[in-house]
């Protein structure tokens, strides 16, 4: 492991420098950033996937969308098209990315979702094509430095805060944990209930080293009831757990208090499903016998929501589990925060 670390560690400098150098160039204007007319709400974090960006995207969703004309952009992570795109019915995961799908199946009729790796030339796009728009919403948008958001919201996990992570390879870091100053909010995603106030407090002592004086806050995932996607019938007390997300543990955790977990098939963060890998649950689902029912996330269903698995879903009894997220407390002090940094970019 030593020796692992000693021939890593001229990657992970060499990476910072990068990086740095990058950061620097933003912050003396020598690369350009660009402000826009709308509203803009960066969603990001330090880390590689994992710190709850989606859920908190969706909660912004959920808080704004019946007061402004919303867009959500993302990249679409590993989708099989290139360019600007806005979601329409007959997209899927495989055309705008499991996350932006994601978004489409639960919002498509309240918001707009669009995909683009160059935001600075789908941002004019979206507002020519959706001129109503208010509010637009980046996803995983911390390090897009050449747009100027309204206001940075800085997701870190309290299971793996960024103070205690470090730099690619070695960790899980994008850049150096100083990049926390450029938030404007920070929230510490995933915590337990139990967190305590001292607890708090410690966190967000280590989090201001970094980031400075800013407000910090903390949430959690709550799950909600499982939904059917074929059949009414109420889920089975004894599951097969499918997940292809970066962190199972907390869901995998959740799943052995509220059933019996037969087994558990833990796929790699945005596994890109198979044929095989459909066949291969569906064997353990025969061979398990009684009742029992196959629960994935709704990350996964997007994936799955496709033709080519809809015998799949057609003849087992498949449910997705909502996940939403919730403030510990002072969730009415973040919402005014986000419709405070949306009012000033209005009367701009």
């Amino acid at each position: 492991m030593n020796v692992l670390k000693l021939l890593l560690y001229p990657l992970a400098a060499i990476y910072n420098g990068v990086t740095r150098l990058r950061n620097h160039l933003y912050d003396i204007g020598q690369k350009s950033s660009f402000e826009f007319e709308t509203s803009v709400v960066s969603v990001g974090n330090l880390n590689v996937g994992g710190s709850g960006k989606t859920p908190m995207v969706e909660y912004l969703v959920e808080q704004f969308g019946n007061r402004f004309p919303i867009v959500t952009l993302s990249r679409g992570y590993k989708r099989d098209t290139t360019g600007f795109r806005v979601a329409a019915g007959d997209d899927t995961a495989l055309s705008i990315g499991d996350e932006p799908y994601q978004l489409f199946r639960k919002f498509g009729q309240k918001i707009h979702v669009a995909v683009g790796e160059d935001r600075v030339y789908a941002i004019p796009n979206i507002l020519m094509e959706f001129p109503e728009t208010k509010l637009l919403i980046l996803d995983d948008a911390f390090q897009h430095r050449a747009i100027i958001p309204n206001i940075s919201i800085l997701l870190t996990s309290f299971d793996l805060p960024f103070f205690r992570d470090y730099l690619v390879p070695f960790g899980r870091l994008r850049e150096a944990r100083s990049g926390a100053r450029r938030a404007d909010v920070v929230v510490v995603t995933k915590c337990p209930d139990s967190l305590t106030e001292g607890e708090q407090n410690l966190i967000r002592k280590r989090i201001q080293t970094y980031a400075g004086a800013k407000p910090i806050l903390f949430a959690n995932i709550t799950y909600g009831e499982p939904v059917p996607v074929r059949s009414n019938r109420p889920v089975a007390s004894r599951i097969i757990l499918v997940s292809g997300i970066a962190q199972a543990g907390p869901l995998l955790g959740y799943c052995k208090k509220k059933f019996e977990v037969i087994h558990h098939f833990c796929f790699a963060d945005h596994h890109r499903y198979t044929q095989q890998d459909l066949e291969a649950i569906e064997k353990r689902f025969r061979d398990g016998g009684g009742s029992q029912s196959i629960l994935t996330t709704e990350k996964d269903m997007a994936r799955l929501d496709c033709p080519e698995f809809t015998e799949f879903l057609d003849r087992l009894p498949w449910y997705s589990l909502p996940v939403r997220q919730a403030f510990l407390k002072d969730g009415s002090k973040f919402d005014a925060l986000v419709l405070q940094a949306i009012e000033r970019a209005s009367k701009q």
